[in-house]
């Protein structure tokens, strides 16, 4: 592993100097000006092409160079370090603060599911070498393979594995005897859950006259199962259930989907206007509770549902343009490195010609406002200073609130939520919460999941070392 010290683009032409070593992914290295700690890595064929690359690095910290190996010393020059990747790379400390949660006061044999994202080998047959030697270390410690998934488009090669809780706390501990320590494992996480949002009917039972379906749908939404014979929807959905999960979920466990779908054809209830004059196309990816299978990847389960849509003569949505994912994983928060979702999602919007629309995520979390001592102080106060200081607030814990996976999506439009709505002042006295924030001002709402702007450089390199 490379840790890069100054301009990426100044070791990329550093590298090229180098006869045998070949920049993966270049074309991304361009606009690199303000990556903060650029990382590049080598994929080398074997243990001793390791050791002589960690021995040059030690001949040069020395000053013991010889002629021939000078264009390794214009590659060193710009490092802070090499290391080989391991148990630290594969286990964040976000994901093991999660996994240390999950595994607290349960017994040793106590299984726990979790996602292991494998390194990616181009050749096939390379990867089911190593992923062989990842089952039997899984088998070994007494777990088992629940799913697997590879998907060259975005050299993304998983496993969805059962550990026993003994075999997750070396992983927490970042020990490099057990499962954290293998060399073909790129990242270990907890499994992807669903973010969620509180929802609730209108009150007053009003039903919109219907409006006759007009063509094939041409928006798609992925989301929980709808209540499809709703009166307000009954007419307007055809609900593709690709993975069965209409029957595993009872009808009073269909808040999500059902609640997004009207959104979607009715928009805001309390403000009159028409219906979507097209019917929608619904997917199921939420089942029982608003959670997702528990038995995939979310990225496998993504791509299956794309490419069941558009793929071939059996398509069952092959006019669809736009698709909704008002849903994300908030264990996994963007920081520097696009997700395995997001890619998925680039990659299918340029193959399929899609606009994906993704929700940044909701923030549940409490923050607190330094400037009030209580909420009587903050309710008193003047809404333009309310305003001030929120921000002011939201500010100071703007990396505690990161956009959701998949949101920083690069080639789909995230959106965020808005504080505004069509609630009567009757409605908004019985709240829970009485007291905008913002007054008079039109922003996005604090809950809204902030946006860190992703450059258009990656900052993991890969560089080939034959």
């Amino acid at each position: 592993m490379f840790e890069v010290r100054g301009s990426i683009t100044a070791f990329s032409a550093a590298v090229r100097r180098v006869p045998g070593l070949e920049l993966i992914d270049e074309e991304e290295l361009a606009s690199d000006a303000t990556d903060k700690a650029p990382v590049a890595y080598l994929m080398v064929p074997d243990i001793q092409a390791l050791r002589n690359l960690e021995s040059l690095w030690r001949r040069w910290l020395q000053g013991t160079l010889v002629r021939g190996e000078t264009p390794w010393r214009d590659v060193f020059a710009l490092l802070r370090d090499l290391r080989p990747w391991g148990p630290s790379d594969r286990v964040r400390s976000a994901e093991s603060d999660i996994l240390s949660e999950e595994i607290f006061g349960r017994g040793d044999d106590d299984p726990v599911r979790i996602e292991m994202e494998l390194v990616f080998r181009s050749l096939a047959q390379i990867g089911n070498e190593s992923e062989g030697e990842v089952r039997a270390a899984v088998i070994s410690a007494g777990g088992r393979i629940v799913s697997r998934v590879r998907i060259e488009d975005i050299a993304y090669h998983a496993l969805l594995v059962d550990l026993p809780v003994r075999a997750v706390r070396e992983i927490v501990q970042r020990s490099p005897n057990g499962i954290a320590g293998l060399e073909s494992v790129m990242h270990i996480r907890p499994q992807s859950v669903a973010s969620s949002i509180e929802v609730a009917d209108q009150t007053d039972g009003t039903i919109p006259v219907p409006i006759a379906a007009r063509g094939e749908p041409i928006l798609a939404l992925f989301d929980g199962v709808p209540v499809s014979g709703h009166p307000l929807l009954s007419t307007h959905l055809v609900v593709d259930d690709q993975f069965g999960l209409e029957p595993l979920t009872p009808v009073a466990d269909r808040f999500h989907g059902t609640a997004m779908a009207s959104l979607v054809i009715h928009g805001d209830r309390n403000r009159p206007q028409p219906s979507l004059p097209r019917r929608i196309h619904i997917v199921p990816v939420l089942g029982a509770n608003d959670k997702f299978p528990n038995d995939r990847l979310i990225v496998d389960l993504i791509y299956s549902a794309v490419v069941a849509l558009r793929e071939g003569e059996g398509a069952t949505a092959p006019d669809v343009l736009v698709v909704n994912l008002s849903l994300g994983n908030p264990r996994r928060r963007f920081y520097l490195q696009l997700s395995a979702w997001a890619r998925l999602l680039d990659r299918l919007a340029y193959r399929y010609g899609l606009l994906f629309i993704v929700s940044a995520g909701n923030c549940t979390e409490p923050f607190g406002i330094p400037e009030f001592a209580n909420s009587i102080a903050f309710e008193d106060a003047p809404a333009t200073r309310r305003a001030e200081e929120t921000l002011r607030a939201l500010g100071a814990v703007s990396s505690e609130r990161r956009l959701f996976s998949p949101a920083e999506t690069v080639n789909g439009l995230t959106v965020g939520a808005f504080n505004e709505d069509a609630v009567s002042a009757n409605e908004r006295a019985a709240a829970r919460a009485m007291v905008d924030p913002y007054g008079e001002l039109r922003m996005a709402n604090p809950s809204s999941a902030l946006v860190h702007r992703f450059h258009e450089t990656n900052p993991m390199r890969r560089i080939h070392f034959p």
